[in-house]
């Protein structure tokens, strides 16, 4: 009895069903339409979430190109006045590629009649190049310039612009000063010359972000030291594993934080889209699954005497079951491959594809870069994202020809032969 559900005769039945010409017009366009509703939906699944998979890169590069990969502070803030005792004891670090100071302070930037906010960040350029590519965002100057007890200083494009100036103007840098007699809090001044503009493509870094000499930072907050270490590793998506082995080098009395802390909200943000987006993508084939229920329904209904002749030859229930599984699953099938050959055409040449169809309409999406800072649609695809659109596809679409099989199973030979 469980032999028959596998032999090749309910196989060859519901292949010759799916592939007859005998079908009234209705129920082949409704077969065309759900073969059609299953490639389509796969084909836009995997377009979509490879295009989401390139935004999710190109964001988490651009967040990376002046954020550290982890970071190495001491408990309480306080200052790393050995810090290069620290980095020596972090060479030999797994998968650890680089590692350098920095100096985080809030402050007030002023050129009259321009203010804004800001964090002045105090590097060593020699070191710099080893954990971020800001030398490579060089738009005006060089980030050698930052001598240290110069007083100068390297903007973010869009700070530049709101603060209205350029190379060899000079801005003043405020922050808060507590030392002062009876703890009140007055603003402490220096004066730094503009010495170069850096753009990496994103708001947070290019609009408050500026550089200075790590020693006129620590001049500037009276520290007489970094107040942390950035890491850079091989490879960022190992970086929370590879930041607390880092940890492990170092005596007692420091902490870390990776890059997945620092930007969580953006890439929970994109991960909440990406799910969203895919259920709501994933309702084109749920329709078209219907409809192969409503076609195999259908196809019940016109077969019953064909059905009731199999039960008399001797077909069991588990037979019939499998004639018309494999019609659903035919379909299913067919349009699975069909969704997962076009997805990935089009997934791989999205950077193609798109220009064309912008010149064939005479539209632009995302070619603006005064506007856009990602002036193209980036795509990455994942064989695991390709395997479970495919895989899902194919658990719907055979779930889908449960009810018609089994119904056609009940079918008594009697009653469908009785006004034949």
């Amino acid at each position: 009895m469980r032999r028959e559900m596998f032999q090749p005769v309910p196989v060859f039945v519901g292949l010759r069903y799916s592939l007859a010409r005998e079908h009234s017009f209705f129920v082949s366009f409704i077969t065309w339409v759900s073969l059609l509703g299953v490639a389509v939906g796969v084909l836009a699944l995997i377009t979509v979430i490879s295009v989401m998979n390139g935004f999710e890169s190109e964001l988490r590069g651009r967040l990376l190109s002046l954020s550290a990969h982890a970071t190495v502070t001491a408990d309480g803030d306080d200052a790393l006045q050995d810090w290069q005792q620290r980095i020596r004891e972090l060479d030999g670090t797994p998968g650890l590629i680089g590692a350098a100071p920095f100096l985080d302070t809030d402050a007030m930037l002023s050129h009259p009649p321009a203010m804004g906010g800001a964090i002045v960040r105090g590097i060593d350029p020699a070191l710099e190049s080893q954990v971020s590519t800001i030398a490579d965002a060089m738009r005006e100057g060089k980030l050698t310039d930052l001598q240290p007890g110069m007083n100068r200083i390297v903007l973010g494009r869009m700070l530049a612009y709101q603060l209205e100036v350029g190379l060899g103007d000079t801005v003043t840098v405020m922050i808060p000063d507590s030392a002062s007699a009876g703890g009140a809090i007055v603003p402490r001044l220096q004066n730094f010359e503009v010495v170069g503009i850096f753009e990496v493509g994103l708001q947070e870094h290019d609009s408050v972000l500026a550089l200075v000499n790590l020693a006129d930072a620590e001049a500037l907050r009276g520290l007489a030291g970094p107040t942390g270490i950035r890491l850079k590793f091989q490879d960022v998506l190992k970086a929370p594993e590879l930041a607390h082995a880092a940890l492990a080098r170092l005596p007692a009395g420091y902490r870390v934080r990776d890059w997945t802390q620092e930007n969580e909200a953006y890439f929970r943000a994109i991960r909440i889209e990406k799910t969203m987006m895919g259920l709501i993508l994933m309702l084109i084939v749920a329709v078209a699954a219907f409809n192969i229920v409503a076609t195999l329904v259908m196809v019940v209904s016109d077969k019953r005497t064909d059905i009731a002749i199999l039960r008399t030859l001797g077909m069991t229930p588990r037979g019939i079951v499998a004639v018309f599984m494999t019609q659903g699953v035919l379909i299913g099938w067919i349009g699975t491959a069909i969704g997962v050959a076009a997805g990935l055409a089009l997934a791989l040449n999205v950077d193609v594809v798109v220009p064309f169809i912008e010149s064939m309409l005479h539209v632009h999406i995302m070619d603006d870069p005064n506007v856009y800072y990602i002036s193209g649609l980036p795509s990455e695809t994942h064989a695991s994202d390709v395997i479970i659109i495919a895989v899902v596809a194919l658990v719907l679409t055979l779930l889908a020809t449960l009810y018609p099989a089994f119904q056609a199973a009940k079918t008594q030979p009697a009653e469908a032969l009785r006004y034949e």
